[in-house]
């Protein structure tokens, strides 16, 4: 199923591949890549403006999680993401880094207050920020009305009156969901049995990237509140990886030969921003990494790799800025 809006934007029922090349080929529609999802654009007013029920079940993770798009005829969207899980490394280095740099004997400016400081943790806010994009990019392509999400509990290991960081991010997530739509929130023992009830197995491997990881609790959420289905229509799977950008640092952290230390990280690479994708000559469709002596890398939009480190500005044309990696795979069932 093809996610369709119209001149302004305004997601509408999505439509089927077939009928989505049909309008394009008679000029009805302008197909265009959303951050990786392929959707159309229509050119004339719609004939009606109607929509159906349309759900998104969420299962958080700590290292995968699913995201499930759903209405009452058809699974629209079965998405496996992987977690934001470095900002805590990150933030800690910065810290020792500037810790040290304060104890050299080189002209530097007095301690200040941490003007960073704010109710939630960097690393946490990172995580429930990454599922709200994902949330944000789903409501431009689907007129969604119900969000469900499967409630994780985190008890606090402080001692009693304390709280878990974990409990102070989901409260800010939902609180920005509400904003989207409805909210329904359902235990992980009420997700068990629904999951039972359909006779449905959950794997054990976390980590695959497969439909039985996640998108099997995510799509039996959304089945929950749509319905329309005793068994899953669709296990195919789009798989995305949050691109990691290094922001720019005072120096790398160990020396080079000589004693010298090089600049590292920045989010752009002359005069593009790293991540986005472009079309090369000769390599296709990939996005923009780091640079090396006035020149560009490329790494594969698939699965990251690197595929060029001598890459002329001037050999690629900018399609459109991407914030993560995406790649379609098909559930193992």
């Amino acid at each position: 199923m093809v996610p369709v809006v119209d001149s302004n934007q305004v997601p509408l029922m999505p439509c089927s591949e077939k009928r989505a090349r049909k309008m394009v080929g008679c000029g009805k529609a302008t197909p265009f890549w959303k951050k990786g999802m392929f959707c159309i654009r229509l050119n004339i007013e719609p004939n009606s403006r109607k929509t159906q029920l349309i759900a998104v079940g969420i299962d958080p993770g700590s290292k995968k999680e699913g995201f499930t798009v759903k209405s009452e005829a058809h699974t629209l969207l079965n998405i496996n993401a992987e977690a934001v899980t470095w900002v805590k490394r990150a933030v800690k280095s910065k810290r020792m880094m500037r810790q040290h740099r304060r104890y050299r004997k080189t002209p530097c400016r007095k301690r200040r207050l941490n003007r960073k400081h704010c109710s939630i943790a960097p690393s946490t806010r990172a995580r429930w920020g990454w599922k709200l994009r994902l949330c944000n990019w789903l409501s431009k392509m689907y007129p969604i009305t119900t969000w469900i999400v499967e409630d994780i509990k985190a008890k606090s290991i402080s001692g009693p009156g304390s709280f878990s960081i974990l409990e102070v991010g989901k409260h800010w997530f939902y609180a920005e969901i509400r904003k989207l739509g409805e909210l329904i929130l359902k235990q992980g023992w009420e997700t068990k049995v629904l999951r039972d009830s359909l006779g449905l197995i959950k794997t054990t491997e976390k980590l695959a990237e497969v439909f039985e990881a996640h998108c099997v609790d995510s799509w039996v959420l959304a089945n929950s509140y749509v319905g329309g289905h005793a068994k899953p229509d669709d296990i195919n799977l789009m798989c995305i990886s949050p691109i990691h950008l290094h922001r720019r640092q005072l120096h790398v952290f160990q020396f080079v030969k000589g004693g010298i230390r090089k600049p590292y990280g920045s989010t752009g690479s002359i005069g593009l921003k790293r991540g986005s994708l472009v079309i090369h000559i000769k390599y296709g469709l990939a996005y923009v990494g780091g640079t090396m002596a006035g020149r560009i890398t490329l790494h594969s939009v698939a699965d990251g790799n690197r595929i060029s480190q001598c890459i002329k500005p001037s050999d690629l044309k900018f399609k459109t800025y991407n914030a993560w990696k995406v790649s379609n795979e098909r559930s193992r069932t």
